[in-house]
């Protein structure tokens, strides 16, 4: 298993987890910390996380160019998109649609899909070429999880603050990689120096370096 396959198990088990704690599901119709999500809009999604995988490495591979992280997310549409642009609609509705059967359900089909993941990571060819239907990339399998794992970071943090609980902390071996991808996107998007002065001077920095 590579090690960012391994990285990719521990963050959805930390999902899993997540996702099963009793304040979850008391909160299940209130709203989150997103605007326009729902806690349960935004378990469904942190779930699809884990749930996409599985179909994502089974599936064959459009020929295609092979993006770098870099010009992926330079094409997604969501990013810096209004609320309602059709994207971000979409994905809400997405969310709340997985959550629909409720949280236990939710937690279940995320363990069964890790335990499924398993064996198919444990011989995964990191550098093979998966399709991502959702944005028509086509990325490496080590990025593609690259990925899902930013977004379990992210929204596990969303989802913890919604409900009113610690933020999972996580091991760096799979930090390591999510911040690498961050700080790629915040350079992108503020520029050198603006990342430059929010990481070293206080005096100097900037309202925000948001990545994403």
């Amino acid at each position: 298993m590579t090690d960012l396959a391994d990285a990719f198990l521990v963050a959805a088990t930390s999902a899993a987890d997540l996702l099963a704690d009793p304040a979850v599901a008391e909160s299940w119709d209130k709203p989150s910390a997103l605007a326009e999500f729902s806690v349960r809009g935004l378990t469904g999604h942190l779930a699809l996380q884990v749930l996409n995988v599985p179909d994502v490495l089974a599936a064959e591979v459009p020929d295609t160019p092979t993006l770098t992280l870099e010009q992926h997310y330079g094409q997604v549409k969501w990013r810096g998109a209004a609320l309602d642009n059709e994207t971000n609609t979409a994905i809400r509705a997405g969310g709340e649609a997985r959550a629909q059967d409720g949280p236990a359900t939710v937690v279940a089909e995320v363990r069964a899909a890790i335990e499924r993941l398993r064996p198919v990571l444990a011989d995964l060819d990191g550098a093979r070429p998966v399709f991502l239907p959702w944005s028509g990339s086509t990325l490496t399998a080590d990025d593609f999880l690259v990925t899902r794992m930013m977004e379990i970071v992210v929204h596990s943090d969303d989802l913890a603050v919604s409900v009113g609980v610690e933020t999972p902390q996580l091991p760096v071996r799979v930090m390591h990689p999510v911040y690498d991808l961050l700080f790629v996107l915040a350079l992108r998007r503020h520029g050198q120096t603006a990342v430059l002065r929010a990481l070293s001077r206080a005096e100097r920095a900037p309202a925000s370096i948001s990545a994403l």
